[in-house]
């Protein structure tokens, strides 16, 4: 059985990442920026006997990462995986939001993420053996509005993805990319919610897409799963596309070239909802 360290997870992926590994027997460190905020899963662990310990750690800061880190290595042993799942996102055209957003975004999806890696990496490099598997998302292979500063974050860490593989494999560390399409979670939810006055049409269109997809709900349990697998297998397969739509938005997105990419995204209203109808089945219109 591994050790497995699992960041953001007061909730959603995170949350459910954390009960199936435990379930499977996994030890697994659950860390959140508040657990007082998000007692459900300490209390599930407790109810169901899981080996799953719950404690602080906000990814943004530098010391709240070493210091939890070298903690839970101290008292418990080295971590055999590290699962980045951490993640914020801030919708919005990119005239519309706050240089502030963009900042707090990469902060906690990107510079988090690494400064978890550069936290375990140490102790796996001369263990020579370990796994690190970084949570992104379809947003970190297909850029679409108005998505820019959580696509921006995502883009970033599947490169650092890519590189890192390269650079530790000869360590024996594996490193897996999990690529979630739309799952239900309050992420998504949240980005149904009704968009404000804009001049651009993006995120109200964005909505519509993602109320409509949430109808056939997917549960974060299979995101989870996924992350199971990866772990209890010997693949050294680097990305993991997870979800019933992400296969096929990644084949959707390949069969374009970037002028007509950008050209879908820029249609207007009507064109935008038949492309949405015909290629996926979802009406995304706006409900009345």
């Amino acid at each position: 059985m591994a050790s497995v360290l699992v960041t953001g997870a007061s909730k959603g992926i995170g949350m459910a990442t954390a009960l199936v590994l435990g379930r499977a027997d996994h030890t697994v460190y659950a860390t959140m920026r508040n657990p007082n905020r998000s007692p459900e899963l300490a209390q599930t662990a407790e109810k169901e006997s899981l080996p799953i310990k719950v404690s602080i750690m906000d990814v943004d800061s530098d010391d709240s990462v070493k210091g939890a880190i070298n903690t839970i290595q101290k008292e418990n042993g080295p971590i055999d995986v590290l699962v980045n799942n951490a993640g914020i996102d801030r919708a919005g055209a990119i005239e519309d939001l706050d240089i502030s957003d963009f900042r707090a975004v990469m902060e906690t999806n990107y510079f988090g993420a690494l400064r978890c890696i550069q936290a375990v990496l140490p102790q796996m490099r001369k263990r020579e053996r370990g796994g690190i598997i970084n949570i992104t998302s379809l947003s970190g292979r297909i850029a679409s509005a108005p998505m820019s500063s959580y696509a921006a974050s995502k883009f970033a860490l599947e490169a650092l993805s890519e590189v890192l593989a390269q650079e530790v494999k000869r360590f024996n560390i594996r490193v897996a990319i999990v690529e979630p399409g739309v799952i239900d979670t309050a992420m998504p939810r949240k980005i149904t919610e009704p968009a404000a006055a804009s001049l651009y049409p993006h995120k109200r269109r964005m909505s519509g897409l993602f109320a409509a997809a949430l109808e056939t709900p997917t549960a974060p349990l299979l995101v989870g799963q996924k992350i199971l697998d990866i772990i209890e297998s010997d693949n050294w397969q680097l990305r993991h596309p997870v979800g019933p739509d992400a296969e096929p938005s990644l084949q959707w997105r390949a069969s374009m070239t970037d002028e007509q990419w950008v050209d879908w995204g820029a249609a207007d209203d009507d064109t935008w909802y038949q492309s949405v109808e015909r290629d996926f089945g979802l009406n995304a219109r706006p409900r009345n």
